[in-house]
């Protein structure tokens, strides 16, 4: 089982992803994560990416698709994997699907989180991450009890830059622009299945099982074929 979740920022699919990823024995995949790993591995690979991204560059396609290579080719990947906001571009997909075919494999679905600028903007404001142990709240749905403090360690909780309205706001427009042709492509390929994400994690949750079983078999919790 080969999976994409795709959704512009604050839409949920880091939370589901890791969540199907645990419940289906598959590979999780998040590349921006793994490219900092290995920028601070100092991997050959992470020393290229970084000579772009200490200079304000974008890691190039070529080594992105290096390090999803590596990555499948290391142990835990045979079950499956979840790819979180992977690919951005067309360029990246179709590389993707050529690695993938190379290994005689394929994607099975890829599930847009579709969610409203208004709710993201709502949901990344309102976070707060804490600067000692870097536990996430959120001022409406998850206040800490202790009010500007962290409820494990007592650190002091503050908003990051990416969360301010105006970054938000610019955030959205860049993915919007980057990801409107990859949803058409996959749309294309039959590949593509909506979820609601304005709603709580629990539905979300139930929407994201409904949606994999109806794509690749087996039922809602997850206990169809790899």
């Amino acid at each position: 089982m080969r999976l994409v979740f795709l959704g512009p920022p604050g839409a949920g699919k880091g939370t589901q992803a890791t969540q199907q990823a645990e419940q289906r024995g598959l590979r999780y995949i998040a590349t921006g994560d793994e490219l900092r790993k290995a920028i601070a591995a100092e991997t050959p690979l992470g020393r290229e990416a970084k000579a772009y991204t200490t200079t304000g560059r974008l890691v190039p396609d070529d080594v992105i698709i290096a390090l999803v290579r590596e990555l499948l080719e290391q142990p835990g990947s045979g079950r499956g994997v979840v790819f979180d906001g992977f690919p951005r571009t067309i360029g990246q997909a179709e590389a993707l699907d050529r690695l993938l075919e190379e290994r005689g494999e394929a994607l099975s679905a890829v599930l847009y989180f579709d969610v409203s600028a208004e709710a993201v903007v709502q949901r990344l404001a309102g976070r707060r991450v804490c600067r000692q142990c870097g536990a996430t709240f959120h001022v409406d749905s998850l206040p800490s009890k202790r009010g500007p403090l962290c409820d494990r360690c007592g650190g002091e909780l503050y908003q990051r830059d990416d969360d301010r309205p105006d970054t938000i706001a610019n955030r959205l427009r860049v993915y919007n622009e980057q990801t409107a042709s990859l949803l058409d492509y996959y749309r294309a390929q039959g590949l593509l299945v909506r979820v609601a994400a304005e709603r709580t994690i629990d539905e979300v949750r139930a929407a994201v099982n409904a949606a994999i079983a109806s794509a690749v078999g087996g039922n809602a919790n997850g206990q169809g074929p790899a």
